[in-house]
C-alpha cells in the first residue's frame, strides 16, 4: 500500500498516510533551535506494520533539513533514536543527559 509522510504545519504534526488515509502522526513543538517531539500515535488498524518507524524517520529527516535539533520527549521517538544511532547527533548534549541517552 502506498504511504506518504507529510508535515501538517497547521496541526504541528507529521502524518503518515496509507492509501490516502491518516494512519498515524507524531506531534511536535518547535523552539528556536530544536523540534520537540511530544506524542506519537499509530491507529490500531495500522499497528505492527512498521509505519511508526517510517513516520519517525521521515520526521527526523525533515527536521534535520530544517536545520533543527530533535528533542525526543515521546517514547516512540526516543526509542527510534536509541536504536538508530546516526540520529543521536540531532539531540543536543544537554538533552541526551536528561533523557538518559548515550553521549
Amino acid at each position: 500500500m502506498p504511504t506518504e509522510v507529510r508535515n501538517n504545519i497547521a496541526l504541528e504534526r507529521f502524518e503518515i498516510t496509507v492509501d490516502g488515509e491518516v494512519a498515524g502522526y507524531t506531534e511536535y513543538q518547535d523552539t528556536v533551535g530544536e523540534r520537540a517531539f511530544v506524542h506519537t500515535e499509530i491507529d490500531p488498524r495500522f499497528d505492527g506494520r512498521g509505519y511508526a518507524r517510517t513516520l519517525v524517520e521521515s520526521a527526523l529527516n525533515e527536521t534535520r533539513i530544517d536545520g533543527l535539533g530533535a528533542l525526543p520527549m515521546c517514547r516512540t521517538v526516543q526509542h527510534f533514536i536509541e536504536t538508530t544511532p546516526q540520529y543521536l547527533t540531532m539531540v543536543p548534549h544537554w538533552a541526551r543527559d536528561r533523557l538518559g541517552l548515550a553521549q
